[in-house]
């Protein structure tokens, strides 16, 4: 009997387990605290005050999606939320607020709305780079402010996030973690070449910075 018992605690116990990750599914996948973009293809939502950068990121989703999908007969299915600071811990356990990234859990491609320290801080003193690079610098990455912002790199790097959608719900094989970011890369490189060339440089750049400005000798 107390062997019965105890099965059936576990029984209840499991079901528990299973009813509390399915509402907090749900509770994660609800969105009425943010507004909707409705006229997009790419299920769209943003934070008060990011609407014009919710049009700009799911237009380009939409591009993406669009491109590859003649290409890779695949369509993954995500839904885009571009967050405030405010709202970014309430749809993502990613502690660092402005890293694009994928949640397969949830399908999920989550980005910042808004300029932030993390953005910033991959801006080293222009005066400790080459010439040229602090040029290109100041050229690419200038805000109507004329300051610099790292806001062009990071709003493409989302196309990399949406890149592991592919292989994930693709069910493409990866044997290894490195091949799994290698593709996401060529699916950004590669769209930007062919359908936005104009942001190569703004693409580019960056990484040139930061093997500019890292001591070789450490």
């Amino acid at each position: 009997m107390k062997q019965i018992e105890n099965h059936t605690r576990s029984i209840f116990l499991g079901l528990y387990v299973l009813l509390f990750l399915f509402v907090s599914n749900l509770s994660a996948q609800s969105f009425e605290n943010l507004n909707h973009l409705e006229r997009n293809k790419t299920k769209t939502y943003f934070s008060k005050g990011s609407k014009e950068q919710a049009e700009k990121m799911a237009t380009r989703c939409d591009s993406v999606i669009s491109f590859y999908k003649s290409i890779l007969n695949f369509e993954p299915t995500v839904t885009l939320l571009v967050l405030s600071s405010t709202d970014w811990s309430n749809y993502t356990n990613i502690p660092v607020y402005g890293m694009p990234h994928y949640n397969d859990a949830q399908t999920l491609l989550i980005v910042a709305s808004d300029d932030n320290d993390f953005w910033k801080s991959f801006i080293p003193p222009l005066d400790q780079l080459p010439s040229k690079v602090a040029q290109q610098m100041s050229g690419i990455y200038n805000d109507n402010n004329n300051s610099l912002t790292m806001r062009g790199f990071f709003n493409l790097l989302a196309i990399h996030e949406l890149g592991h959608a592919f292989h994930i719900q693709g069910e493409l094989t990866m044997q290894r973690r490195w091949m799994e970011e290698l593709f996401a890369n060529i699916l950004l490189h590669t769209y930007i070449a062919e359908k936005e060339p104009e942001l190569l440089p703004a693409l580019t750049v960056f990484p040139k910075m930061v093997v500019s400005s890292t001591n070789k000798e450490e």
